[in-house]
């Protein structure tokens, strides 16, 4: 039976100072040497780490990230994520600071030189030993990957950022001077280049059968991610072709690994897709669909305003099954689709819209959303706690869910942290960025960059793309990543790096559904206008942490 690895937060005990890498990973209780004083005692400090790793299922004062996209809005206008729209955002008020995951780093340092030392040989005649040692082999190398995607998580967010690789002490930590981008790059490659040669493709068949665990497919997948960000615009402005060839070769690599495939049904919300290469597996709740429910499936629980409200700027982006665009104006509904039904617009989309979004009369819960006014799930305010936008958020919805009194059930969420289909779209972009053309491949390339994004989109149930320019590629990719990704944590970093969101991030809009004696009369409407400024590409570093390391000025530029 396969043992999942279930993250729970740790808790930890912080020196008096400043934040960054103050940080004691022992319980008060053991010692450091306790806590390596066994196979399992190893272990569990291994699985501290992994603590650490990100996810979005509402981490931002209970918004997922992307309701600082256009992709959302916030059901709370007072919640933090809110910044992120309306410029109240400044290195002295932060919105997501992710400078804490030095607390990982450190966690990491501590963990690779406690290591160095453990000695399991007097464990030589237990029955296990063996099995426990081929695990125990794969320890460092995890711990190391991890390391590296925390690195990454940091450089996407701040940019040029320290890279410590020891323990620090207190001094140490706050005259620590920053790495620049492209030196962060090229630490992470080395090392997920040396960790991908010595970790196992899967843990199953080893001892515990573990799930969750870094392997050599996501070892490969944080260099690919890593690439891809610095070819992107905002960190190669000439755009360097080189850079783009890079990226493209380490998204082939793990294609040609031939490890993973597609998988056309849910990919959220399991662990048994071949599609996923490392998932964070969490334990039951209900708090997702407590927050995310149309509220009168909550059983008057839901009492403050909430919720990650899909946007009609998202739902634009799903075509028609025939694949055309579709889209909402002041007129009305404009599609060129012969088949497509402006009193049924949602009817006969691209599939992945009914798995991301719930929409005026589709199915839950054996009944119909009514999102129409005066509609069961229509809300015409905020204090309603229902939709804001005419849309109710569907992806990592558990519809079994269960508020009912008596009758309550609770599931488990798993978040995705990286599936194939990224693979596929990183080649797709890159090669075309590469080649400035869809249909070119070459000895090295051996595979074009409309091949790789139209294996995702038939596995969705679209047809192929036909953009013949690398102009209209480009907006096809980009859509790509949009409608695969929706709310799995990218269209908020898309947006930064492609350096486009001065034309997307300035209004978002939603939809107003009267219902009439033939049907619904549908109505594009205004329901924010955001606030950007180029310097939101970066975050601010903090400002505690430059007044207790000056080392670490200069701020990010316009901060």
């Amino acid at each position: 039976m396969k043992k999942f690895i279930y993250i729970m937060m740790a808790a930890v005990l912080a020196f008096q100072g400043c934040n960054l890498l103050d940080f004691d990973e022992t319980s008060g209780v053991y010692d450091r040497d306790d806590m390596y004083e066994t196979y399992s005692y190893a272990q569990r400090m291994l699985t501290n780490i992994y603590s650490y790793m990100p996810q979005d299922l509402g981490t931002v004062s209970d918004a997922m990230r992307d309701c600082g996209s256009d992709d959302a809005e916030f059901g709370d206008p007072e919640g933090s994520v809110q910044g992120f729209n309306n410029g109240n955002w400044s290195a002295i008020s932060t919105i997501d600071d992710s400078w804490e995951l030095y607390n990982a780093i450190r966690c990491v340092s501590e963990f690779l030189e406690s290591m160095e030392k453990v000695d399991f040989s007097k464990y030589y005649y237990d029955s296990k030993y063996e099995d426990q040692m081929e695990q125990v082999a794969t320890f460092t190398y995890q711990a190391r990957v991890l390391r590296a995607f925390y690195l990454f998580e940091l450089a996407r967010r701040y940019g040029d950022i320290p890279v410590p690789m020891k323990m620090l002490s207190i001094e140490e930590a706050n005259s620590i001077e920053k790495t620049p981008f492209d030196q962060v790059v090229e630490f992470i490659v080395s090392e997920c280049d040396e960790c991908a040669a010595k970790l196992p493709e899967t843990y199953i068949g080893m001892l515990d059968d573990e799930y969750g665990r870094v392997t050599k497919g996501f070892a490969m997948a944080v260099k690919s991610k890593t690439l891809l960000y610095a070819a992107s615009k905002l960190h190669n402005p000439q755009m360097d072709a080189q850079k783009w060839k890079r990226a493209a070769q380490a998204a082939l690599d793990i294609i040609d690994l031939g490890l993973y495939v597609l998988d056309s049904g849910e990919k959220v919300n399991t662990t048994a897709s071949p599609e996923n290469v490392l998932v964070r597996m969490n334990s039951e709740s209900d708090s997702f669909e407590l927050e995310n429910f149309p509220v009168r499936f909550t059983e008057g629980q839901r009492t403050y305003m909430s919720g990650t409200y899909p946007t009609q700027n998202l739902v634009d982006a799903f075509q028609t099954i025939n694949g055309y665009d579709v889209t909402l104006t002041a007129g009305g509904w404009e599609c060129a689709d012969p088949e497509f039904d402006p009193a049924r617009p949602y009817d006969n989309r691209d599939p992945r819209f009914a798995r991301t979004i719930l929409a005026n009369g589709m199915a839950f819960k054996g009944t119909e959303i009514e999102t129409f006014v005066g509609g069961a799930d229509y809300s015409a305010t905020r204090s309603d706690l229902g939709t804001v936008t005419g849309y109710y958020l569907r992806k990592y919805i558990n519809e079994a869910t269960s508020f009912t009194p008596e009758a309550e059930a609770e599931y488990k969420h798993h978040w995705v942290i990286y599936r194939y289909a990224e693979t596929l779209l990183t080649y797709a972009e890159a090669a075309n960025e590469y080649f400035k053309n869809p249909a070119t491949k070459d000895a090295e390339l051996t595979m074009s960059a409309a091949d790789a994004l139209n294996q995702v989109r038939v596995n969705a149930g679209m047809p192929p793309v036909t953009a013949s320019s690398y102009e209209e590629f480009v907006e096809a990719v980009r859509r790509e990543w949009r409608v695969e990704f929706a709310f799995e944590d990218h269209r908020f970093w898309d947006v930064r790096r492609w350096c486009i969101g001065a034309t997307t991030q300035t209004q978002v809009d939603g939809v107003s559904i009267v219902k009439t004696t033939g049907g619904f009369d549908y109505t594009r409407t205004s329901v924010e206008k955001r606030t950007w400024a180029d310097k939101m590409n970066l975050y601010p570093i903090p400002q505690e942490e430059l007044f207790c390391n000056p080392n670490l000025n200069p701020q990010n530029t316009g901060w």
